[in-house]
């Protein structure tokens, strides 16, 4: 225990040695994070391991293996965090060496290659005011995996602080889709952190559906390493006067990869947000394939959204598009609708519906023709439908007040 407690002081001090992400950041400076202090537990080290928080709601167990692990015990600690990038290399180090100082537990899950696809549905729920919690994904070569992933609060008096570092590993000829639904209170302080590495041919799609919050930021970085490697990643983001930051760095350092981003913020009141997509193409990487497009919507008030598109290409035989556009609801959808005598508000709810589900739609769409695929029925269930009119009632709200 005591050397457990050395390892998560040094982590503290590094965290506390660097810089901590300000408006003097290229990457913070819209919507800089609350102090280190408010990501760190001043509580002493816990006799017991702390609940790591996930749960495995129901899955097929072939082929998968779970291991809850405590970080409060050298040998499990050694594994949750073998072969990590070190933080130093991060733009975000300072949260990462946060994470380290304050986790207790986390989950490590390994897919192996099945005769069809596997599906995990994935739960984690708030253990604590302040909490670092971990996911380690190992997709071994050949498997396929659908993951839906998805995140409770509850409600905590003066919310909750949680910096979520998740690490996913796709294998040679891999494929992955993952769902990610993020829905914090008011007052919660959310960072996740999702690092993604592909080996050569494997494939990772990416839909994050989330809400914004008093802070929130969704960061993700996907480092296409092997030739053919694929990612495609949307972003639906929905804030009603709060702030969310989503930020997507992709590093295509292989021919032949090819890397999708789009995303779709709603914004209403005097929400702040950010849309920040980078893409990197290094040298060599023949044929590579990099889609950027980001919109915003302002549904109300007056929203504060920032989208920012961004390419570095260090090679000739590539292909690279980029674009972002910001507006209000189409006046002619609005009008079509009214004449089919639909009222304003049922009318813009369902047109923003249905901007919403052809975002996530595109980036899962090789499953949408399945009616039995999870993407499929989640998207035909009452979350995406519940949480845009939960956002729209309060802009409303807001605006009226």
């Amino acid at each position: 225990m005591d050397g457990i407690q050395t390892q998560r002081q040094s982590a503290r001090e590094r965290a506390q040695a660097l810089v901590w992400p300000g408006r003097r950041s290229e990457h913070f400076r819209t919507l800089p994070p609350p102090a280190l202090e408010s990501w760190l537990d001043a509580a002493e080290l816990p006799a017991a391991p702390a609940d790591s928080g996930w749960a495995l709601q129901e899955h097929n167990a072939a082929g998968v293996t779970a291991r809850h692990l405590s970080a409060l015990d050298p040998a499990q600690r050694g594994t949750l965090f073998a072969d990590l990038p070190s933080p130093d290399d991060d733009r975000a180090a300072p949260f990462a060496w946060a994470h380290r100082a304050l986790c207790t537990a986390g989950l490590h899950l390994s897919v192996a290659a099945a005769g069809e696809p596997l599906v995990l549905h994935l739960n984690h729920a708030a253990t604590g005011a302040v909490e670092a919690p971990l996911l380690v994904l190992e997709v071994q070569e050949g498997a396929r995996l659908v993951l839906l992933e998805q995140h409770g609060f509850g409600e905590r008096e003066g919310g909750v602080a949680q910096n979520l570092i998740a690490h996913i590993h796709v294998a040679r000829g891999a494929h992955v889709q993952h769902l990610r639904i993020v829905a914090p209170g008011a007052q919660d302080r959310v960072a996740h952190h999702v690092h993604v590495a592909l080996d050569t041919d494997a494939h990772y799609a990416q839909a994050l559906a989330s809400i914004g919050s008093g802070y929130h930021l969704q960061r993700n970085t996907v480092a296409l390493s092997g030739k053919g490697a694929e990612s495609r990643h949307a972003g639906l983001v929905l804030t009603a006067g709060k702030a969310l930051d989503y930020q997507m760095y992709g590093d295509l350092l292989a021919p032949h990869t090819r890397h999708q981003v789009e995303t779709l913020t709603l914004a209403s009141g005097k929400a702040k947000t950010v849309a920040n997509a980078y893409a990197r193409i290094a040298p060599g990487s023949d044929e590579a394939d990099v889609f950027q497009r980001l919109t915003g919507v302002a549904l109300e008030g007056q929203p504060h959204m920032q989208l920012r598109p961004h390419l570095e290409i260090l090679h000739d035989a590539v292909q690279a598009v980029h674009g972002a556009t910001w507006g209000a609801l189409p006046e002619d959808a609005l009008f079509y609708a009214r004449q089919r005598g639909l009222d304003d508000a049922t009318a813009r709810s369902l047109i923003i519906e249905g901007m919403a589900r052809a975002v996530l739609g595109r980036c899962m769409g090789e499953t949408l023709d399945d009616p039995e695929a999870p993407f499929t029925q989640w998207l035909d269930g009452p979350w995406l439908h519940e949480a845009i009119a939960r956002q729209w009632g309060a802009a409303g709200e807001s605006i009226r007040g």
